[in-house]
């Protein structure tokens, strides 16, 4: 039958008899390699190691430490072993998807009897049973009747709709475990057999739509996550124990900061110390922006569905869209209005005021615009995911020979305002073109490759989101790493080349002629709410002291302290301090007990001794101790710390 050449990533190629599958190629490299071969990539694809290889094709191997061997691992764990699992504890139950997710997995169950947290254990103990039977997962084919007819007969219904709802016609991927005989539809790839699977924790259970149609029925999601080793595992389950206690909807109510509410969902009431850190954060965020050329702007929230049509948001975006409908009755003329969800049009009809010509370009605008997104109920999250919103948004006009310039000025904004908020290490992700979007592809190339050329010559490292653009051009986007290394998606730079062309934007070139000017949008925070959510959980709610809604407490000890801490507090208030005064009938130890809750940077407690001194008592937050110092050097060094970056 011949012979294939495969050629592998280092460039060098390898012959092997026809009908050689992943495992053979593996084999021939040697034995230490074959143990540790999970899956393959063939041609930039992912497959099981079973799989046939092609003559010609370039092919990678997945090992079982790779990140890509871990999430195969994780996907094999969910659709082979939890699905399983649950199917032995509850017959009747119905299995739908069990994708991976980021440090973890989830299989969608439909389950006549509910379930909670209480019955994970008992999951848990069913899937490390079925894994020590090592059972081997093989793959078979079928065409798109063989498939309904082996699920049908299984009466897995969701597996059947999605059988009959896909375009393709044949190649159905069908994987059976030998020693267990179950069977389940997916597009894999899978660990060739369970033994290979290493440590895993489910972690809770939730309620989610079937294709996330609220009409559609409602099936029991459990979540899990899977790790390599033990060691790796409890490493990730000391950071989720942490990242519960830093939550910050826990801390927003701890520290009575911010609330939400049925009658507007997705909307933030923001509380007066909530408020306080907004505001200073605005602040921070205006004097840099400001101080990096931008002009401050502030545009309607409320805009005619024409501007959207123009902008091409009406078609791409139109779901996410509140619209307004306002009737003859209480207007001269019927109109459709939409809340804006971006402000990028806007700032455009402000560029296109007067003519513009190549010396007023870069042409850079801010604005803390409102912004609102009909966001699905499942989705929002505190205020890591809302429906109103304000971003530090940005739009620079510019040449295309400034796009270079103009990314590295804003790499360097963005920097300094990430370090001065204490985050010192974050990555880039270039993302492009998406399926759904506007413009040309000879639009989309420059666009791409002006975007790539920008970061590439400031000599700074990132990865490729294939398709993870906006509709209507790509973007780099920063991505922050906080305290207890999660990552953040938060800053944005977007190449646009489309957005001025649909509203005829113009500059005066040196040739006389007109030209049409690049967009550029930017945001260095993204959404004031979110960003908040995040410095929250960075810190743990011990914010930096210039941002703290209350820097200092001030507690009298006893009522003979009253005057004097009534006057202490009235003195940092004047020199610009947020300053709280407690001279409640309370003991002290219980004072400092709300307070530290509450995160006071500062609580200063002041007794009989502290009034006859002169001095103060100071206890940090976080610290056990308490320290004695005069009270005029206390208000010299509180005022300089707690000074803002810029």
């Amino acid at each position: 039958m011949g012979n294939i050449v495969i050629t592998l990533p280092d460039g060098s190629s390898k012959e092997l008899p026809a009908n050689s599958n992943g495992l053979d190629l593996a084999n021939s490299i040697g034995p230490k390699l074959a143990k540790d071969s999970v899956a393959i990539v063939v041609n930039g694809i992912q497959r099981d190691l079973s799989d046939i290889l092609p003559d010609n094709a370039d092919v990678s191997i997945i090992t079982k430490n790779s990140d890509e061997g871990v999430e195969i691992m994780r996907h094999t764990l969910s659709a082979q072993v939890l699905a399983l699992a649950v199917k032995n504890l509850y017959p009747d139950t119905q299995l739908a998807i069990g994708p991976t997710i980021e440090d973890g997995f989830y299989y969608d169950f439909f389950m006549h009897k509910p379930i909670s947290s209480d019955d994970l254990s008992k999951i848990e103990n069913e899937m490390n049973r079925i894994i020590e039977t090592k059972s081997t997962i093989s793959k078979t084919y079928h065409t798109k009747k063989e498939a309904l007819n082996i699920f049908d007969d299984l009466e897995e219904t969701f597996k059947s709709e999605i059988i009959s709802d896909s375009e393709q016609k044949d190649n159905f991927q069908i994987y059976t475990q030998k020693e267990t005989g179950f069977v389940d539809l997916c597009r894999g790839p899978h660990l060739p057999n369970l033994s290979m699977i290493g440590s895993f924790k489910l972690t809770k259970v939730a309620g989610a739509y079937w294709r996330g149609d609220s009409n559609k029925p409602m099936l029991t999601r459990i979540y899990g996550t899977a790790w390599n080793t033990k060691k790796e595992l409890s490493s990730y389950l000391e950071k989720l124990k942490k990242a519960e206690e830093f939550d910050h909807r826990k801390l927003g109510k701890e520290m009575n900061l911010f609330h939400f509410q049925d009658e507007a969902p997705g909307m933030v009431f923001w509380h007066p110390k909530g408020w306080t850190i907004y505001t200073h954060l605005q602040y921070y965020v205006r004097k840099m922006q400001k101080r990096a050329g931008y002009r401050e702007v502030n545009t309607p929230e409320v805009v005619d569905r024409k501007l959207w049509e123009t902008s091409g948001h009406w078609e791409q975006y139109k779901e996410n869209m509140f619209i307004t409908e306002i009737d003859d009755e209480h207007a001269n003329e019927k109109r459709t209005n939409a809340l804006k969800p971006m402000n990028c049009p806007n700032h455009v009809q402000i560029y296109n005021q007067g003519i513009k010509s190549y010396r007023d370009l870069p042409f850079r605008l801010a604005e803390f615009g409102k912004c609102h997104r009909y966001e699905a109920s499942g989705t929002m999250h505190g205020l890591m995911r809302v429906r109103g919103f304000a971003q530090d948004d940005g739009h620079i006009f510019c040449t295309e020979d400034q796009i270079e310039s103009e990314t590295k000025n804003f790499v360097d904004l963005l920097s300094s305002m990430y370090k001065d908020l204490g985050f010192t290490d974050f990555k880039i992700k270039l993302s492009t073109r998406p399926d759904k979007r506007i413009g040309s592809d000879e639009s989309w190339d420059k666009a791409e490759k002006a975007l790539q050329d920008g970061i590439e010559k400031l000599k700074l490292e990132y990865t490729i989101d294939e398709g993870d653009g906006a509709f209507y051009g790509p973007k780099l986007d920063f991505v922050l790493t906080d305290a207890i290394a999660r990552k953040w998606q938060c800053g944005t730079l977007q190449v646009d080349f489309n957005l001025p062309r649909r509203f005829d934007s113009t500059y005066i070139g040196e040739d006389g002629n007109k030209h049409t000017p690049v967009l550029l949008h930017r945001a260095a925070l993204g959404s004031f709410e979110r960003f908040i959510g995040i410095l929250l959980e960075n810190y743990g709610g011990k914010l930096p002291l210039w941002l703290a809604p209350a820097q200092t407490v001030i507690a009298a000890i006893t009522d003979e302290a009253n005057e004097y801490a009534t006057a202490l507090n009235k003195e940092l208030l004047e020199n610009g301090i947020r300053s709280e005064l407690d001279i409640r009938n309370e003991q002290i130890s219980y004072k400092v007990r709300e307070h530290s809750l509450q995160k006071a940077p500062y609580i200063i407690a002041v007794g009989k001794k502290e009034v006859t001194d002169n001095t103060v008592s100071i206890r940090r937050l976080g610290s056990e101790t308490t320290e004695t110092v005069q009270k005029e050097n206390f208000i010299k060094n509180i005022i300089k710390e707690s000074l803002p970056p810029v």
